[in-house]
């Protein structure tokens, strides 16, 4: 028996249409996820906060919207808990901050040995 998959894949999903904010009803057509998920995904990711205006009401930014979608891939597609989707996206983020880059411990290690021995002599 086959197993019928109700997530619907990322590839599949609506494109995000040109605009400056987005409801919380819009971002949950937009990425496939219920709203009560997105309020909680809001408390488990720290990057994920929308602009709150009256009654307290979101509004998400287009960069938001993309975020959602990644969480998303990472939960649903990927099969990653949310703890290792928060890593996930720290890594993402370290990364395009160039933390990531760079000399590794074996490299820095062997120059540090080399300038010891140089230090020797």
């Amino acid at each position: 028996m086959q197993s019928i998959s109700l997530v619907i894949p990322t590839s599949d999903l609506p494109s995000i249409p040109a605009k400056r904010y987005f409801t919380i009803g819009e971002v949950s057509e937009l990425c496939g996820v219920k709203p009560h998920v997105l309020r909680y995904w809001e408390q488990e990711f720290t990057q994920l906060k929308p602009v709150k205006r009256r009654g307290n009401r979101r509004y998400y930014q287009h960069h938001e919207v993309l975020l959602v979608r990644r969480i998303r891939s990472l939960l649903y597609e990927q099969g990653f808990t949310i703890s290792g989707a928060r890593n996930q996206l720290s890594v993402l983020r370290d990364d395009a901050d160039g933390i990531g880059e760079g000399p590794t411990v074996t490299e820095l290690r062997h120059e540090l040995e080399a300038l010891l021995a140089w230090l020797d002599d």
